[in-house]
Order: structure tokens, then sequence, then C-alpha cells
């Protein structure tokens, strides 16, 4: 592990800023266990939630950070219940306003390294402006939502990422709702950092949340999480051996977008919608199949390659990191204007408020 930060050498993760307290070289490296709480875990038998539970519980060690430099923020639902199984600071927070409430923290303390825990009813729905707009200012967090299309914890109900006419407690008829796909709301927000990934799969699982860990600025990872009481199977194709091949488009930077068995389909240019298409590989040749970049600053490709999601190509879905790029981080610009005024007004307290208060448009009252 690496000492106890000065501020001057290469932290283990990007993403985390001078002052944050590492574990010193003298402990015995963290494991799982360490990041386990005591508190019974809570969620229905299957739930996808566990697993990724337990692989956030395995990756926090690999931060190298202090147990209490780390906080996780969460809203209302099942996976909100998330802090309490963290041996860590944590907070189960409003419903929908996770992301305000760690945009508070994050640019109060960049010693902290800020996480948001929300499903896809919490984040939204009621929090689907707040949501917005923490990546749209590219606040310094790590935002993980759940996504398993259907409300769990008010014992399904459709939410809005259930796709039209499903048929729910709340909607027997059928949804009339078009859903939202929260990937292409992220990008379309601006977001910085954009991937999904999926529950079961623990080894993509982590390798996605240490990109993120590692991104300075908002990332967002939408999870493909099973409910096996209110939407069970609702990701079958992608899961299943037999048919996942076909049903995921995994994106890796700088390689080939090709999939399906022996990556025989790959994505290419739709000249027709400016968008992008499945093809068959043997019909186009390998070298007009489109090449992955994650790190172009313009999102429109990015975009396209989201709207693949169940959207003409029937269950099949692109995993992986949609977009990585780096912009200015709000908090870091906040703080840096508190820094500017605080050194242009030196000297007593008193002063800098009087400058401060006087410092723009003033009239006197009589």
């Amino acid at each position: 592990m690496t000492a106890t930060s000065t501020g001057t050498e290469k932290l283990p993760f990007p993403g985390l800023r001078s002052g944050v307290e590492l574990v010193p070289t003298s402990d015995q490296p963290q494991t799982g266990k360490e990041y386990t709480s005591d508190q019974e875990v809570r969620w229905c038998p299957g739930c996808g939630d566990y697993a990724v539970l337990k692989a956030v519980q395995g990756f926090l060690p690999e931060l190298g950070l202090r147990r209490e430099n780390i906080v996780f923020v969460s809203g209302i639902g099942c996976s909100s219940r998330f802090p309490y199984y963290l041996d860590t600071y944590g907070m189960h927070s409003i419903h929908g306003r996770a992301p305000s409430i760690a945009t508070g923290i994050a640019t109060a303390r960049e010693d902290l390294s800020v996480w948001v825990v929300t499903g896809d009813g919490d984040a939204l729905s009621i929090g689907g402006n707040h949501l917005i707009h923490a990546l749209r200012r590219n606040v310094n967090m790590t935002i993980l939502l759940f996504n398993n299309r259907i409300y769990g914890l008010t014992k399904g109900q459709y939410s809005p990422t259930s796709e039209a006419g499903k048929i729910t407690k709340s909607t027997p008829m059928g949804s009339l709702d078009h859903p939202f796909n929260p990937v292409s709301l992220a990008l379309g927000a601006e977001g910085s950092f954009v991937a999904r990934t999926i529950d079961s799969d623990r080894k993509h699982l982590t390798a996605v949340l240490s990109a993120a860990a590692a991104h300075r600025g908002t990332s967002f990872v939408e999870i493909y999480q099973n409910c096996p009481i209110f939407n069970d199977g609702a990701f079958d194709a992608i899961k299943n051996n037999d048919t996942k091949a076909d049903a995921i488009i995994p994106l890796v930077h700088g390689e080939p977008i090709r999939f399906g068995v022996e990556g025989s389909k790959g994505l290419i240019r739709d000249s027709e919608t400016g968008g992008v298409k499945v093809v068959e590989v043997a019909d186009v040749g390998a070298d007009s199949i489109l090449v992955h970049n994650a790190y172009n600053p313009d999102p429109t490709t990015a975009f396209a390659i989201s709207r693949l999601t169940d959207s003409g190509y029937l269950n099949q879905s692109p995993i992986g990191i949609f977009r990585q790029v780096e912009r200015p981080t709000y908090d870091d610009g906040a703080r840096a204007q508190i820094a500017t005024a605080r050194d242009a007004a030196p000297g007593d307290p008193t002063d800098r408020l009087a400058a401060l208060i006087g410092g723009g448009d003033t009239w006197t009252v009589v």
C-alpha cells in the first residue's frame, strides 16, 4: 500500500486528490471483510444487489484508502440500503436527492472518495433533475445506478426504464410510457464517464468500477440488476450462455466493435440515419467495422451506440465504457474560487466579510 499522502506523490487512483489519507505501508493489506458492516443484509433471495455489494466490498480495498475517507450516499429504494452494509461512512438520504447531497460533500471535502448508489426509480423519476445536473457539472463522484426496470421496494410498479406495454400492478393494461435509456440520458447531459455493466459479471463489473473510481469528475455506471420477485428474467438474453454472445455488444476502447459467435456481427456507420447499425462482418469486411473510441471528446458516436439498447435490436445491449473524457470539475472550480476570494482579501475575517458584502452593487436605504 502507499504511504499517507503528502499531496505530492502520485496517488493510486487519479480520481483522488491531495489530502486523501492512504493506508500506511506498515498496515496489513485491506480485505473485503473490513468493508463489511455488522448489519444483516436484507434483500430478497436471489436479488442482484447481493452480487453488486460483494463486488464493491471486494473492490474497495484496491483504492488503498482509509475507510473514513470513503462515503456512500443513497436515496430511497432497495439499492439505497447499500450504505448500511458497508463499513465506511454513509448516508441514507432523501428520495432522488442523493447526487445533490453528494455534491455538497464532494465540494466541501476534497479528501473524500464520494459514491452515490441509486436505482432506476430513485434516479430517473423524482431524482431526474438532480442526476442530470450532477452529470452536467461534472462533480467528482461515482454514481452507481442499479437498473432492474421495476419499482421493487414498493412492490412492482412500472419504473422510468420499464418497456412500453409492461404489465405491472400500476399498469394492468400495459405501460403507455416510453422508457428512459439511462446511458443515452447520461451522454446527453454531457457525462464525462459513462458505462454499463451487469450484476452477475463480477470481472467486468470490477473492471468498470476501477475505471470509474480512477476518473476525475462524475462517473456514471448503469448496472443491469435482476429483480427475481417483481421483474425476474428482464436480462435473461444477456445472461444466458446460449444467447449472450448475440445479445452483448462489448465495448473495448481501441478495438473493433464485434460480437456474436466468433465475432460474426459488428457495428458500422449507418449512412441513412447518421447513427450505427448491426451487420454481418462477412457482408461488409472486417475493415469496415467501427473501432470504439471512448476518449472521443464528441459524444455523438457513443450516443448512437447507446441507442442500440432494445431499440430495433431485440434483447441486445452494448456493455462497457461508452465515454471517458477529461473536463473541468465543479468542485475543483468552486474551491479555486474560494481560494481566489480569500487571497484577494487578506487579513482579518471581518474585513474579508465586509469586502464580500460590499463588493457588488450596493444601495443606501434612507
